[in-house]
């Protein structure tokens, strides 16, 4: 989700170049034997028309051209003037020589290249790997409870969860900046250098992300669970660029299994802690032999290519901007009444967790949905005449994505709720506020897809900040995340609208 996609996925390379053509020259017939001289009477025969010669000669451009005046632009450019055209052809100029020669070549109107038939293509299955490793590392925070001091609160939230959220919110921008500029590599066909960057980069990440769990303080089992959250986020970060999802799937199975058994029955700390590990492990070992394997196997480029480094930094403020967004989701009704009555015993049970594992699980359904926009606005694109008839139709394929997405987080929510033992359903201002979430994301990453990097990252960071100060001072976290993700989805969608509908903005 962090890399730009490429405007035409698995071109041919910088090699490709246009290719004028140029009025193909008159054909030599090979010299044959000598000819008797003719008789005067066969003198007097007229010759052929030297259009038909012309009409042989131009048989391609002509069969393929839509209009007479494409015919004459093509003679006109290859030299050929109006005294030419009386001279050579008989013709007073080159647009009526080019009428000629559209009626006479018969049309040939070429069908659709497969090559660009559908340049976005996308599995659909690999999108629900995708949602599901999304979503799957949650689980892992009910084999780690026991490590949070349940007794000791900071912000309403067990001792610890605080330096978890702040570790959070490191590794998702630093991950986010990563992962952007690992995209920048591979979309140059440097595999090698994106292994590099990957390779330094992920350990850095998860370094730095411990260190300021480390800051804030907790108890010691929580900031160890800290500093495991943030390596595997970093080998998740390699996997996933490098498009090795179902290894990260394989990483998570233990961890999975082992939160199903917690549910059902009670297990003890040390066997929930090593089934944390041995997922840990499988992810960092997996994300190394993979990087291992792309540097030593890729091949040294002879020309050395640096990358700006300050293209990262709207990506490393669009990650701290979601991840204090969804974190407000999650946990913005318990800081609040712990903001407001001092402590969290009289904290309700709240339909967060059903509506985080609803948004979590939606967004390969909304990766698999920039795809098809894509998909879409490229075949419009391709069959609309006018730009406002372009323009009408990419803006409903649009609202008809953005539809579709939010339907579905719905129905996954509800379905979240009915499998969450004694949750409760989302109210009408939650569920507004839950889907105002998600369409703001899925605008954001569509613009993100297309450049417009700064401005997502500013307007998302700007509704964080919003919610963020608000909840602080004790406003109630329903009406921030309505005003705020309202705000910042409005502003998207008034961005989106005109800039998508340019034809320019998909070629």
């Amino acid at each position: 989700m962090s890399g730009p996609l490429r405007l035409v996925p698995d071109e041919g390379g910088s090699e490709r170049t246009m290719q004028l053509r140029t009025l193909p020259l008159k054909r030599r017939r090979p010299a044959g034997p000598a000819q008797p001289e003719p008789e005067p009477e066969e003198q007097l025969d007229l010759s052929a028309d030297p259009l038909d010669e012309l009409a042989e000669r131009l048989h391609d451009i002509c069969a393929d051209a839509v209009h007479p005046y494409e015919i004459a632009a093509f003679l006109e450019s290859d030299g050929l003037s109006d005294e030419q055209a009386a001279l050579l052809y008989g013709r007073p100029d080159s647009f009526t020589l080019a009428e000629e020669l559209f009626e006479k070549v018969e049309r040939r109107y070429p069908g659709p290249s497969s090559e660009f038939a559908n340049p976005w293509r996308a599995d659909p299955w690999r999108c629900v790997v995708r949602g599901l490793v999304f979503a799957l590392p949650g689980l892992g925070y009910l084999l780690g409870a026991n490590l949070f001091a349940a007794t000791r609160m900071r912000f309403g939230l067990p001792s610890g969860m605080l330096a978890l959220s702040v570790a959070t919110l490191v590794s998702w921008g630093f991950n986010q900046a990563l992962a952007h500029r690992s995209y920048r590599w591979l979309g140059r066909l440097r595999r090698r250098e994106a292994a590099i960057c990957l390779a330094v980069g992920a350990p850095l990440g998860a370094l730095v992300a411990s260190a300021a769990a480390y800051v804030v303080g907790g108890p010691l089992g929580a900031l160890w669970f800290a500093a495991g959250q943030s390596l595997y986020l970093g080998a998740a970060t390699v996997l996933l660029v490098l498009g090795r999802e179902k290894f990260l799937l394989l990483a998570l199975a233990p961890a999975s299994v082992g939160a199903g058994v917690v549910l059902a029955t009670d297990v003890p700390p040390v066997v929930r802690t090593v089934v944390l590990l041995v997922s840990l492990v499988l992810a960092v070992g997996l994300a190394a032999r993979e990087l291992l394997f792309c540097v030593r196997g890729g091949e040294k480029e002879s020309v050395a290519m640096r990358l700006p480094i300050r293209q990262e930094i709207p990506h490393l403020l669009f990650g701290l901007a979601c991840g204090a967004l969804t974190l407000i989701a999650g946990l913005g009704e318990t800081i609040h009444q712990a903001v407001q009555t001092g402590a969290a015993h009289d904290a309700k049970a709240t339909p967060t967790g059903p509506a985080m594992i609803a948004l979590t699980l939606s967004l390969g359904l909304a990766e698999w949905l920039l795809f098809r926009y894509r998909a879409m606005a490229v075949a419009a694109l391709r069959t609309s005449h006018t730009s406002g008839q372009f323009t009408r139709r990419t803006g409903g394929i649009l609202l008809g994505c953005l539809f579709i997405y939010l339907t579905t987080v719905a129905a996954l929510d509800a379905a979240a709720t009915v499998l969450w033992p004694g949750a409760p359903a989302l109210g009408v201002p939650q569920l507004g506020a839950m889907l105002l979430l998600g369409g703001s994301l899925w605008l954001a990453l569509l613009l993100n897809a297309f450049g417009f990097s700064w401005s997502t990252a500013l307007i998302c960071l700007a509704a964080a900040g919003a919610e963020s100060t608000g909840l602080l001072t004790g406003v109630d976290p329903i009406v921030l995340q309505l005003t705020g993700c309202g705000a910042a989805a409005l502003l998207l969608t008034a961005i989106a609208g005109p800039v998508l509908g340019r034809t320019t903005q998909h070629r």
